[in-house]
């Protein structure tokens, strides 16, 4: 099993920065070539699934997920169900004064060691657009 967990600083209140983490359908902004779409339920529940395909063209890897704890705004947990991704991850989002928060992505996943580093290089290059994604999200009934 490993362990990745990386922090980015986001110029957001903690609010926009998980509703920005948590629109599924629009992490294809932001994580590197990715895909997600909602599966089952409205993805906002325990029990609700989504399915991320990260890759290029024809080649990818599925990685089917479940939610399994729902805290808003804080935490995020999920199971991955697929056959190459198995394990845990976490998105979290914690408050850093009154406009500003921290989200900090965490996974516990088997992974080849070879792989590790580019995974590694992927999350880093994701979580800084991620601050850029949510630093412009706007949430429904504002700007």
């Amino acid at each position: 099993m490993t362990r990745l967990e990386l922090t980015v600083p986001v110029a957001a209140p903690a609010r926009v920065t998980w509703a920005a983490v948590t629109d599924w359908e629009r992490q294809g902004e932001w994580i590197l070539a990715t895909s997600v779409r909602v599966t089952s339920g409205p993805g906002r529940a325990v029990g609700d699934e989504f399915t991320a395909v990260t890759g290029i063209g024809r080649f990818g890897v599925v990685d089917p997920m479940r939610i399994t704890r729902w805290e808003p705004p804080s935490l995020c947990a999920v199971e991955h169900l697929g056959r190459v991704v198995r394990g845990t991850g976490e998105f979290r989002v914690a408050p850093a004064g009154e406009s500003a928060s921290e989200f900090t992505w965490v996974e516990d996943v088997v992974l080849p060691a070879i792989a590790r580093p580019a995974v590694l290089a992927g999350v880093r290059y994701s979580l800084t657009r991620f601050a850029r994604f949510a630093e412009r999200y706007r949430v429904d009934g504002e700007g």
